[in-house]
């Protein structure tokens, strides 16, 4: 065992002493909801408070937050502070990948956000309506947010490096009003054309009525005649003031795009009065949020953990942040330690995938920088394997930094399961997500929905209904209920297996469904092979993922061709392309396989799970159902010729 790995592992006595104090918290949360929660509320800002704060629902999602309470997000995250003595408290700075920087307190935070809010009234956004954002991580993105949030619009953020269809599919699922986006963005010295993708989608987006782009990059763009307005122009003469809307607790906040087993995207639903208790009470229980720090989480905005995590967590705790533009080692593989250094840096929470890139690069870049401002890490997105635990306890915090490994979902709106360093101290477990959450009635149960034992593997399923969960799928009530409720009655369906040990840690072993987790980014294998057999020399195609060291998972694709189309290296290139094209580089397959058939049931379902034995180079396990043993031959066939062709290039 690794020298660090045994100094940071827990005596069974302070196992039991931090694990007691936890579990009676949990407890009182879930037994006397209404006593548990009411002062945390009482922290945040209310216009009025009526009725109960939490009400069971018989239907998933089986119960209701603040559902007559009034309040405002955005008054909670900006108005609070910019009333207060923080005002002139930075709320964040914001570095750009070239270098260029910025810094807004609350109070200058505050005013931006009324001018951009008036902006949207103008235009004829109200309360309910969608507003698309689909830019690089600058402060008009954070801006707009807010704005949207506070005029009570319901904002839809999409990933800037998603592809043009991509954001059309969002678009037209939301039937968004208005799209705000930027000239361009930068990624590793190059401009990202935003507006130019944004102008191919909107082809096909008829709700899309106004455009606002923000001048990030310079560079010449089109823009429509009475449909575009620049960013600055319109906020030209826009009030500095903007009354914030009292809105019902079970108001959509906003809506996130997140792939599932089937092609079309889910746009997951979050609510404001439980999805904000939940962003403050997980940001201040989870990081132990002081007055003095500066947090940096390095999650794109596009994603759930920068919706939580580094616009609404950090703002309605009040505290400082740092924002960052660009490639994580660009120039070079130090530009993150040299902002750490830079602006002293005291939280960092980022991605294993991240911190085994930084790996390769070896403990030298990390090492001309002086990091001792630092004082707790966290993980977020996939499990964290102890190897690169080990490194990122010794090498970035110095062997002095707690590490908060957390697990969450874009569905569950904040962190579920962590050490909790702002309620007490537990000993740590490298790998291990380590405890639920106050309010987190976390469970591993078998198929049938029974309680497993210790060190039993089974499915990770939510009883009691926590303040963060998501309200519903955008649209798709049917959906809502099938994919997350209807597995496990009563219960909320994470999807994901895992197994808790003796002492009541969590163990979380991957995804239970067909959803790669790619970079900590989720991408359905059924949108991936359908980008695939949108291509036309693609008759079939079946995705699975593979172990990564670097990103976690990598997709790998098996096709079928159609007559008249034959296996070639640059028909390879060419499909590779095509899913770089209609996907996003995030989602290109790490190989691509030609075959004659795909193994299936009797019934035509693609039976992935021995594809995936062929690839890891594993046992097939049951192939009673195998409609055709000859498909495995042509899939275990075509996997070996591939190993010798990437032999002889290498």
């Amino acid at each position: 065992m690794d020298a660090t790995v045994r100094e940071v592992l827990p005596t069974q006595s302070a196992i039991s002493v931090g694990m007691r104090e936890i579990e009676e918290l949990r407890r009182k949360s879930i037994e006397n909801t209404e006593l548990f929660w009411e002062p945390v509320a009482n922290e945040l800002f209310w216009y009025e408070k009526k009725g109960a704060l939490f009400d069971k629902h018989e239907k998933p999602p089986y119960g209701g937050w603040f559902e007559n309470w009034k309040t405002n997000l955005c008054f909670n995250a900006v108005d609070r502070w910019a009333q207060s003595s923080r005002k002139n408290k930075v709320a964040f700075f914001w570095e750009g990948e070239p270098g260029d920087r910025k810094a807004l307190t609350y109070n200058e935070l505050y005013r931006e956000v009324n001018r951009m809010a008036s902006a949207l009234l103008r235009l004829g956004v109200s309360d309910g309506d969608r507003v698309t954002i689909y830019m690089p991580m600058i402060p008009e993105l954070v801006i707009s947010l807010l704005a949207c949030a506070r005029i009570g619009a319901i904002h839809s953020v999409v990933f800037a490096g998603f592809t043009s269809q991509a954001l059309a599919d969002r678009v037209n699922d939301s039937k968004s009003k208005v799209l705000i986006t930027a000239d361009g963005g930068w990624r590793r010295g190059k401009i990202i054309e935003l507006k130019k993708i944004a102008d191919d989608a909107l082809k096909q987006c008829p709700s899309v009525q106004k455009v606002i782009v923000a001048k990030r990059t310079g560079q010449e763009i089109d823009m429509e005649a009475y449909r575009d307005m620049w960013y600055d122009e319109l906020l030209k003469g826009a009030d500095s003031r903007v009354r914030p809307v009292p809105l019902p607790g079970n108001h959509p906040s906003y809506i996130l795009y997140t792939s599932g087993t089937t092609g079309k995207p889910k746009g997951a639903v979050h609510s404001t009065g439980g999805y904000m208790l939940w962003a403050y009470y997980t940001q201040k229980a989870v990081f132990d949020i002081r007055d003095e720090d500066i947090y940096w989480c390095t999650a794109d905005v596009g994603w759930v953990t920068g919706h939580t995590y580094v616009v609404y967590g950090p703002l309605l705790t009040g505290a400082t942040s740092l924002i960052y533009e660009g490639a994580p080692d660009f120039p070079e593989p130090d530009r993150w330690w040299k902002l750490i250094e830079e602006y002293g840096v005291t939280i960092l929470y980022t991605a294993p995938t991240a911190i085994r890139s930084f790996m390769k690069f070896g403990e030298h870049w990390p090492g001309k920088h002086d990091l001792s401002s630092l004082r707790l890490l966290g993980t977020v997105g996939e499990p964290i394997n102890p190897e690169a635990w080990n490194w990122y306890y010794r090498t970035i915090g110095g062997s002095r930094c707690q590490i908060v490994d957390t697990w969450w979902q874009t569905e569950t709106g904040g962190i579920m399961i962590s050490p909790q360093t702002g309620i007490t101290q537990i000993p740590l477990k490298p790998g291990s997500a380590s405890v639920p959450l106050p309010g987190v009635d976390a469970h591993i149960v078998d198929e049938n929905g029974h309680e497993l034992p210790a060190n039993r593997k089974g499915f990770l399923v939510i009883g009691h209904p926590w303040p963060g969960q998501f309200m519903a799928l955008w649209g798709d009530r049917e959906r809502f209920e099938s994919v997350y409720f209807k597995r496990f009655p009563g219960s909320y369906y994470a999807a994901d297996y895992a197994m808790k040990d003796h002492d009541g840690y969590f163990w979380l072993l991957g995804r239970a469904d067909e959803v790669l987790k790619i970079a900590g980014h989720r991408i359905g294998t059924i949108e991936l092979e359908d980008a695939l057999i949108v291509h036309p020399s693609v008759a079939e195609s079946a995705v699975i993922g593979k172990f990564d060291e670097i990103k976690g998972e990598s997709p790998v694709a098996f096709v079928v061709l159609r007559p008249g189309h034959d296996p070639s290296p640059a028909l390879r290139r060419e499909l590779l392309d095509h899913v770089r094209n209609s996907m996003g580089p995030i989602a290109v397959p790490g190989a691509l396989y030609f075959v004659e058939k795909l193994p299936k049931t009797r019934s035509g379902k693609i039976m992935r799970r021995l594809i995936r034995a062929v690839v890891e180079e594993k046992t097939l396990g049951d192939v009673s159902t195998l409609e055709d043993a000859t498909s495995i031959d042509e899939a275990e066939k075509a996997y070996r010729e591939l190993q010798k062709e990437i032999r002889r290039e290498s």
